[in-house]
């Protein structure tokens, strides 16, 4: 554990103590020490974006491009059968990170969205109809609203839209009210990308039970920062991308019940997705094969295994504790800085900072913070609807990871006053 001294807007020095080696951890980026922006030190902030891979992970896709190579399941030769083991051993290890009971539960897909699509398309289409109704909220990506429209506009069902407070919270009130005999589905975001929220999941799902309406939970943000366990949440379906999870681009992972994987149609038709093809008649794979059709990406579920192995070994209560300071205190800093307007302030939030300075575009904050060295993410983050209830056109966005440091913190607020001072 580590002590780390802050000094508070109005000049109090209090300290607070962090249960993670952040220095040690950061040596294992090479990107956190090798880039320079206008030869100054580079400050990611864009974690909720794509946050960065650590050695131990490009280690292992370099020894899987360099010594194991080759196509999976097909083949009965060393390198193939070398292969297959690595990559079904990734799933392995996703299962034990989120928890899942078998691995057959566990399916890879391209990313996050992928596996949304391939619930609404697998389960959506055989047992969403004219008339019935889906439950999404005002919190979500895009990536969780227009699969869900685009089943509406084949099927002539509905979206019902759970509001959300000025403070960016969910108002579960009306969330119970809009069940009714038409509920049939319902998919909400874990934690929002846009505003840091974390929903009350597992009590959301325990009400859509209660009516006997299975959920589908978009764990793209949560899993950087929580510790997933999908059996005690009693989800029906979790979804989650590893590009967020400090592993590569490419790949992402949805559990499923078994029982709801089993009745459901393959998304994609191809190869290894089938046990027998005639021209007359496919018979399709055992699950999670079923839904993996033609060559995977190998190389990437075996980065995603790496990269939830590290976070594991460095342990979700650290990183927990480690980011929840930094929000506590990028949030004290930001919020003192005259004209800064902080979006979202939920009392139950993942290390998201979302803000407005001012009257000046949030593309131009981020042009000047990058200038200083410091990245953010800036517009409308995939969350529209939601930039659209705080009035705001898009929002700068500041995202924590546990390599971040106290110091990265007082360099964004330097940054943000720099900008304040430029349109003053």
């Amino acid at each position: 554990m580590t002590a780390t001294a802050l000094r508070a807007p109005g000049g109090n020095e209090r300290r607070l103590a962090t249960p993670l080696d952040v220095e040690r951890l950061r040596a294992d980026f090479p990107i956190l020490h090798n880039v320079r922006i206008d030869g100054k030190p580079l400050v990611f902030l864009d974690n909720a974006a794509s946050a960065q891979m650590p050695q131990p992970v490009i280690d292992r896709l370099v020894r899987y491009r360099t010594w194991e190579h080759a196509n999976i399941h097909r083949g009965v030769h060393y390198l193939s059968e070398t292969a297959t083991a690595a990559y079904e051993h990734a799933r392995s290890i996703a299962r034990g990170f989120l928890n899942a009971g078998e691995d057959r539960e566990v399916i890879f897909t391209s990313n996050c969205t992928d596996g949304i699509n391939l619930v609404a398309h697998g389960y959506g289409r055989k047992f969403i109809g004219a008339g019935d109704e889906i439950i999404i909220t005002h919190l979500e990506h895009h990536a969780n609203i227009v699969p869900w429209q685009m089943l509406c506009e084949e099927k002539g069902a509905r979206l019902r839209i759970v509001p959300v407070t000025d403070a960016g919270e969910l108002v579960i009130d009306e969330y119970e009210r809009l069940f009714n005999p038409q509920t049939k589905f319902v998919a909400i975001t874990h934690v929002s990308n846009a505003l840091g929220t974390i929903n009350p999941v597992k009590a959301m799902i325990a009400t859509a039970h209660g009516h006997g309406v299975p959920v589908l939970i978009d764990g793209a943000q949560a899993a950087p920062h929580l510790k997933l366990d999908v059996r005690d949440l009693d989800c029906d379906f979790y979804a989650i991308t590893g590009h967020k999870i400090f592993g590569p681009t490419g790949i992402g992972v949805l559990y499923g019940k078994a029982k709801l994987l089993e009745s459901m149609h393959p998304f994609k038709g191809g190869g290894d997705m089938i046990l027998s093809v005639t021209f007359e008649k496919t018979t399709y794979n055992h699950i999670p094969h079923k839904f993996e059709a033609g060559t995977p990406p190998i190389a990437e579920a075996i980065g995603l295994g790496a990269a939830m192995e590290y976070m594991t070994g460095i342990g979700h209560d650290g990183i927990g504790a480690h980011e929840h300071a930094l929000l506590e205190y990028a949030t004290e800093l930001l919020g003192a800085i005259r004209g800064v307007r902080l979006i979202g302030t939920a009392k139950e939030k993942a290390s998201v900072l979302s803000f407005y300075v001012g009257d000046v575009h949030p593309h131009d904050v981020g042009t000047i913070l990058n200038q200083e060295g410091v990245a953010v993410r800036t517009g409308h983050h995939c969350a529209q609807p939601l930039m659209q209830r705080f009035g705001v056109p898009a929002t700068a966005r500041a995202s924590f990871a546990f390599y971040n440091t106290f110091g990265e913190v007082d360099a964004l607020a330097a940054a943000v006053r720099k900008v304040q001072k430029m349109f003053a």
